[in-house]
């Protein structure tokens, strides 16, 4: 079973990951920004255009934007409606039992509340 406890492994595998965000983004940038004709004098010229330096963090800014209302929808889409039965009670409902409480100052174990019992709180 995996533990988050932090291990010699995991450690070598963050330094490797952050040594190579650091080296993708020095990349990064001086493809961004030193001109093509020093780039093509150390014989780098099938780089892409200076556009997508421009377009990609662009396009991913976007994307990170309009993920937060596609995943509202998608939940939305996946919610029972109000009036469905599957709302009152399902085959994972938990029956309250009262026999299993030790004494009167314990927690109850987790269960689920009847839709009467939350009417007659909420409406008497």
């Amino acid at each position: 079973m995996s533990s988050p406890s932090p291990t010699p492994v995991r450690a070598i595998y963050g330094f490797i990951l952050y040594l190579a965000a650091y080296v993708i983004f020095v990349v990064y940038i001086v493809w961004a920004y030193v001109p093509d004709v020093l780039l093509e004098a150390v014989e780098l010229s099938y780089l892409p255009q200076k556009y997508w330096a421009v377009a990609v963090p662009c396009y991913l800014c976007m994307l990170w934007l309009l993920a937060y209302p596609a995943w509202f929808g998608y939940i939305h889409l996946c919610t029972a409606p109000l009036d469905s039965t599957d709302l009152i009670s399902d085959e994972y409902s938990q029956v309250p039992n009262t026999k299993s409480v030790i004494c009167a100052e314990s927690t109850p174990p987790l269960a689920d509340i009847s839709i009467s019992d939350v009417n007659r709180k909420l409406y008497l």
